[in-house]
């Protein structure tokens, strides 16, 4: 069994609306495992993003402990947390936030400089087949290859962990077959332990485990004994 990289235990979050507490999330356990893919299935408002908001350290737990090798999330500093994004984790969001006044070179190459062992610009985004886009403002590529620069941006700077919210949520299905190959090929090449949030449960035949939430709790957990090739994918 590979090393823990995140193990949680009767995870909460309520958020306070007003007059009305919303739970989002109603003590979640799970662990993810160095290089394995995880897809976290579930309909909106399941509790997806929350969940991996906290994994992320961009959101906190109302109760329940999170930890990161070993080391507790939930009890991290601002300053600490800040850290741990910075160094550890990469982001994919469904939305791409590239700066639209930088190629893709450009935009992959903000995130090296902050960075302790970054990749080289070019490498990340010839691990998503952009080699040649690399000039390219965001304004001149489709949205796949929008994603597939942002999937290089968040690899570049060479985390642990990739956290995916909704990554095709926003494509089209031949486009989104070519953000999955990258995020596959990025998972078997660097070993990036990878979570990708969905709604789709097609996507969910390319994980080694599907984490099936609903109402904010884990209903159900299965494990892939044989993966589809993202290009084996219908939808």
């Amino acid at each position: 069994m590979n090393k823990t990289v995140f193990s949680v235990q009767n995870l909460t979050k309520i958020y306070d609306m007003g007059e009305v507490q919303v739970h989002a999330l109603r003590g979640v356990d799970m662990e993810l495992y160095e290089g394995e893919m995880v897809v976290l299935l579930g309909p909106s408002g399941s509790g997806k993003s929350t969940l991996l908001n906290i994994l992320g350290g961009l959101d906190t737990a109302t109760d329940g402990i999170v930890s990161y090798r070993g080391k507790e999330l939930t009890r991290a500093t601002d300053q600490e947390l800040t850290e741990y994004r910075r160094y550890h984790v990469g982001f994919v969001f469904q939305f791409y936030n590239l700066i639209p006044s930088l190629t893709a070179w450009e935009n992959v190459a903000v995130v090296t400089e902050i960075a302790d062992h970054p990749m080289a610009p070019e490498k990340a985004l010839a691990m998503v087949d952009l080699s040649d886009r690399k000039d390219h403002f965001p304004s001149q590529l489709s949205g796949g290859e929008q994603q597939r620069v942002a999937i290089a941006r968040a690899i570049s700077k060479n985390p642990e962990v990739l956290l995916c919210d909704e990554p095709t949520g926003a494509l089209d299905f031949k486009t989104g077959i070519l953000v999955l190959e990258a995020l596959d090929r990025v998972n078997r090449e660097l070993g990036t332990a990878t979570v990708i949030i969905t709604h789709n449960a097609d996507i969910a035949a390319m994980a080694d485990r599907v984490i099936s939430l609903r109402n904010g709790i884990i209903a159900d957990v299965n494990v892939n004994e044989k993966k589809k090739p993202p290009s084996e994918l219908r939808w």
